[in-house]
């Protein structure tokens, strides 16, 4: 993917006078007064995680920049982002290569503040998702040949980026939002800390839930095919078998080769896999042609799987928790099992 360059001062000068009359809206609190500490967060999976933690704290306004279902490695910044961006205090960022485009930004916006890295304090794996599993034994040389074909062609400078899907990882993030924020503004510690507390108990519900589950399906039958290589911290921390991607690379803009296409219709087949799964925020095209050739089942449209993009207001995956209990019950479906009930933080 190639680095965007953007032109400072004609940007700058057009961001200044497109938003010249309605900045107040970025920067004022619902009760009109103005913001004592103005956050920018990068990606829909980041933004929900300080939301939870700032919550109803005075003072603080939160600015978005990825909406949902737009891509995290090829998004554009507005000039609205940009200002929004010189604006703020606080710059809370995914990580490890993700947002390509986040130096440029900064340099475009005069952005001086504190950032939070939501990758500190988590280990980051350098490899996809179909290689290291624990439970690898259905995999034969055809799709052992897909997997290491895409680590050489596809990685990602800094290794995966997709650390959210592991729910212990959310765990660490939004305990560094939390230091982070706290630092930034001492007189919401209280509040951001409260609301940390109470949100992380949500993430430890959802992780039991998701392991137990999990948990009732035979390692031997837990296959999983997606759209691209990003669920490999969710595979690794439920003992999932990943026997390929559409789309070989942690990145959602690549393409697949018509090889690496024959290699995982292959893989499929040689491994038993039932179904395939398209990405709400791609298309799902070639799942479903690889689908057909396999003679499995796609979920695609309402069934497709929240990885890189939270979605919508009103939908499935709107915030973290659902995403995640949709992705599940999802997976468990494809596998013949019918989910326990949620616990009541979770409904």
């Amino acid at each position: 993917m190639h680095t965007r360059h953007f032109a400072v001062p004609a940007l700058l000068a057009s961001a200044a006078l497109a938003l010249s009359g309605c900045s107040s809206e970025t920067t004022a609190r619902a009760d009109g007064a103005a913001s004592d500490l103005k956050i920018v967060a990068t990606t829909t999976q980041v933004a929900d995680f300080t939301r939870n933690v700032v919550g109803d704290a005075r003072g603080v306004d939160l600015t978005q920049l990825i909406q949902p279902n737009q891509s995290a490695h090829s998004y554009d910044p507005s000039a609205a982002d940009l200002t929004a961006l010189g604006a703020a205090d606080v710059l809370v960022i995914n990580g490890v290569g993700l947002e390509k485009w986040l130096d440029d930004a900064i340099a475009a916006s005069g952005f001086d503040g504190v950032t939070i890295d939501a990758d500190e304090g988590i280990t980051i794996s350098e490899v996809g998702a179909g290689e290291g599993q624990a439970n690898d034994q259905h995999a034969d040389e055809e799709a052992d040949a897909h997997t290491d074909v895409a680590a050489d062609e596809h990685a990602h400078e800094g290794g995966d980026p997709h650390i959210w899907t592991n729910v212990q990882n959310a765990k660490t993030i939004v305990a560094t939002i939390v230091d982070g924020l706290t630092s930034a503004d001492a007189g919401n510690a209280v509040t951001f800390e409260s609301n940390a507390t109470a949100y992380t108990a949500r993430l430890d519900d959802l992780d039991e839930w998701i392991r137990t589950n999990v948990d009732t399906v035979p390692e031997s039958e837990r296959l999983l095919v997606s759209n691209h290589d990003s669920l490999g911290y969710f595979t690794a921390a439920y003992h999932i078998d990943y026997v390929g991607s559409v789309i070989p690379s942690f990145d959602d803009n690549a393409e697949p080769s018509a090889a690496e296409i024959d290699s995982l219709v292959a893989a499929i087949t040689a491994t038993g896999v039932t179904s395939v799964f398209s990405e709400a925020s791609l298309s799902p095209k070639t799942a479903e042609t690889i689908a057909t050739e396999a003679g499995v089942t796609v979920y695609s449209g309402d069934d497709a799987l929240y990885v890189d993009s939270l979605g919508p207001n009103g939908s499935a995956g709107d915030t973290y928790i659902k995403a995640q209990l949709h992705n599940a019950t999802l997976m468990l479906d494809s596998w013949g099992v019918t989910p326990s009930a949620l616990p009541a933080d979770l409904q």
